[in-house]
């Protein structure tokens, strides 16, 4: 059978998150055929700079990134919401695969944004701009795919929300149709 790869880039740093935890748990429970891989590093990158973005030169994590990016797929934001809007780190990763301009590594490729917060909505705010930001970079987004956790603090208190059953299936059926976007993509 055909392995599709996700790559799954997760807005917080923390290694306690429930967005990190939400990577875990999409990674567990994914459809036969399809991996998800998270990618660790993003603290490391720095802010985008084009003074710094030289062939040859693109500093060692930002390549890694780049270099996760091409070898996927399809791209999974996890974000939560800061202030309003996704964290930097993310909207950092976002411009280093945005380049170079109309041939980024994610260009054309299916992306999905999903995430939790602890506000009611669940981060909607910030999937809203991470959508926004990885289309103009000029990724395919999966709009139909949608997850927005609200309250995750007191949801997933005491728990890994892979032992949430909803969750689990909500993450699987995120999942399946990113991945089904990016075979026909394909």
């Amino acid at each position: 059978m055909l392995s599709t790869t996700i790559l799954t880039l997760v807005g917080s740093l923390r290694a306690g998150s429930i967005n990190r935890q939400l990577a875990e748990a999409a990674a567990a429970g994914a459809p036969e055929g399809v991996e998800v891989k998270l990618f660790e590093g993003l603290g490391e990158i720095p802010f985008y700079n084009e003074d710094i973005d030289v062939e040859g030169f693109v500093p060692e994590a930002a390549q890694a990134l780049r270099n996760a990016a091409a070898a996927s797929d399809g791209l999974l934001l996890i974000s939560p919401e800061y202030n309003g809007t996704m964290p930097a780190v993310l909207k950092n990763a976002i411009d280093w695969l945005s380049r170079p301009f109309g041939a980024g590594a994610i260009s054309g490729m299916p992306t999905a944004v999903i995430g939790s917060a602890f506000g009611q909505y669940g981060g909607v705010w910030a999937q809203d701009d991470a959508r926004k930001s990885v289309g103009i970079a000029g990724a395919r987004v999966v709009e139909e795919v949608r997850l927005a956790i609200g309250g995750s603090v007191t949801r997933y208190d005491g728990i890994h929300p892979q032992d949430d059953p909803d969750t689990v299936a909500q993450l699987g059926e995120a999942v399946r149709v990113l991945a089904d976007a990016s075979v026909s993509a394909a």
